[in-house]
């Protein structure tokens, strides 16, 4: 109703849009429609890339299929059998992998792209079973069992701790496809590092409030009706109340831009918040898992992490190179929370480690925009080529 009456007031060829204020009363139609409308999931639009200079078509193939979760592979028309596998697992924590756009951008000239694609709770059956934070680290190390030896493993944000614990169940197997190298990025390796408003949020309450207070059924005529998840839409409002100001301004911004006629910045503000504002649910057992073990009792930092009752011992990584990445100002995951996990991976030889700090950069821009793309990506490829 509100996008009808936005057009109306808007047409050149509607009388009501000559009237005065006419334009103002659009603008505030436009914005409110922009707020509470449902966002669908995003797509990469990641069509061609430039390998050596040429631009080359990209075709998104899934490799494999899974329950909560697909693996997508970037295919490029290009014959490139020296470029490194990569496999990105892009984080279950509200919202769609499409958030990593930027960063398999970057990758695609020079790499073998891979991405974890995973799903809406709300989309999954409950006759497909329960999902936790174990069955999150078997998918992982599926992936990467199905993409083989010689594979690149990059982490962003929430799944640097399932990541990292794949990794060194697959090292102490012996496993053939263990991760040649892997880097972790802006994640809560150890959340008791200078903890930021979320791990503070995490420690501030017990497990039951969050079960109480956070997790509902979904409602019919979803596919996964009554499943328990942890909504996306509980996660959007966390992360727009941390930076209220910034979203309020952006808001005030468009209406502006909508009531002044430029299309440029209405543009712009629509294509980030069209992502932003796409948010998935997560299933109950894996959020809440998360929340106790990774963020409450800290079991990764602590040496206590168990695998379906098994303990994780990172110190069995000896040789994957490893790489952290932090940004100075994230204020999500604190410097030094990423960097600790160099102290649990005491066996991997120095020289192939690294750790890089970003100054002047939050949380987002650490895989997206232009310190991303200019800085942090090319040190990425090296240390990848290094190892």
């Amino acid at each position: 109703m509100t996008g009808a009456q936005s057009k109306l007031l808007q047409h050149p060829l509607s009388p009501f849009s000559h009237v005065p204020g006419a334009r103002s009363i659009a603008s505030a139609y436009g914005v409110f429609g922009d707020l509470t409308r449902r966002y669908s999931k995003p797509a990469f639009n990641l069509h061609t890339t430039l390998c050596d200079g040429k631009q080359v078509d990209v075709r998104e193939v899934i490799t494999s299929r899974k329950s909560f979760a697909q693996l997508k592979h970037f295919q490029r028309n290009v014959e490139r059998p020296d470029d490194p596998k990569l496999l990105i697992v892009a984080p279950l924590s509200g919202h769609f992998a499409s958030l990593l756009r930027g960063t398999v951008e970057a990758m695609l000239p020079d790499h073998d792209v891979y991405i974890t694609d995973w799903r809406d709770a709300c989309q999954v059956p409950l006759s497909a079973g329960d999902f936790g934070l174990d069955d999150y680290i078997d998918y992982v190390i599926d992936f990467i069992d199905h993409l083989g030896p010689d594979t690149h493993v990059l982490a962003v944000c929430q799944p640097v701790v399932p990541v990292l614990a794949a990794t060194a169940i697959m090292a102490e197997d012996g496993h053939p496809a263990t991760p040649r190298s892997l880097t972790l990025m802006s994640g809560p390796i150890d959340g008791r590092v200078d903890p930021t408003t979320p791990c503070k949020l995490a420690t501030k309450h017990k497990l039951s409030w969050f079960k109480r207070n956070l997790v509902h059924p979904v409602p019919a005529p979803y596919p996964g009706a009554l499943r328990k998840v942890y909504p996306g839409f509980l996660q959007l409002a966390g992360f727009v109340n941390m930076n209220l100001n910034r979203h309020v301004d952006a808001y005030r911004g468009l209406f502006t831009s909508i009531r002044d006629g430029e299309a440029g910045k209405v543009s712009r503000h629509r294509d980030f918040y069209n992502e932003y504002l796409a948010v998935m649910d997560l299933p109950a057992t894996y959020y809440l898992d998360t929340i106790q073990r990774v963020f409450q009792e800290f079991h990764l930092a602590r040496g206590c992490f168990k695998h379906h009752g098994r303990l994780v011992n990172p110190a069995a990584i000896r040789d994957t190179a490893l790489m952290t990445i932090e940004g100075e100002k994230d204020d999500i995951s604190s410097p030094g929370q990423t960097r600790a996990a160099h102290d649990l991976c005491v066996n991997v030889p120095e020289a192939r480690r690294l750790h890089h700090l970003q100054p002047g950069v939050g949380h987002y821009g650490v895989f997206n925009g232009s310190q991303w793309r200019e800085t942090i990506a090319p040190r990425l490829r090296d240390f990848i080529r290094a190892a």
